[in-house]
């Protein structure tokens, strides 16, 4: 991100002369006031929810299968001590895979899902710095603006619209 900045501080120093505009828009505000991200975090919430149900079950099944374990005395066989311990370990293999199956699944759902409110939102910014008749629109992250003078437009809201 400091690269881009210093790019773009770079292309601005020769054309500085020129009367230009320039805009700043807070693209994170933009977006959870999209309707479609509200949609978007309700779908992603549902799966998750899904996912942490299926887990639970697994969870549960283990530790009822660790508590048979832990309840043999000594007087079982150790074959079956060892066949116990085999399934717990295939068990916790299970879970592992499991787990991460669901995240990889939540993310590639969070992907597909937020490609099209981020078009939609790129779309917007450039039509209304075409409109504007600005010469840049950049992100407003408070964290890379090291400076920002008073003919600065903040198009947020305008955005938003």
């Amino acid at each position: 991100m400091i690269k881009k900045l210093l790019l773009a501080i770079a292309l601005l120093l020769p054309v500085s002369a020129f009367a230009q505009k320039f805009g700043v828009v807070n693209a994170d505000e933009v977006m959870q006031s999209l309707p479609a991200f509200t949609e978007m975090k309700t779908k992603l919430e549902a799966a998750s929810k899904t996912y942490e149900d299926e887990f639970g079950k697994l969870q549960a099944e283990f530790e009822k299968k660790y508590t048979e374990l832990q309840g043999m005395d000594d007087k079982t066989p150790a074959a079956i001590k060892d066949r116990r311990v085999q399934e717990l370990q295939e068990l916790d293999q299970k879970i592992q895979q499991f787990r991460q199956t669901a995240q990889q699944d939540l993310q590639r759902q969070q992907e597909q899902l937020m490609a099209p409110i981020q078009a939609k939102m790129t779309e917007a910014i450039k039509a209304v710095g075409q409109e504007g008749g600005f010469t840049f629109v950049f992100p407003a992250d408070p964290g890379l603006v090291l400076y920002q003078g008073a003919d600065v437009v903040d198009l947020t809201a305008t955005v938003k619209a």
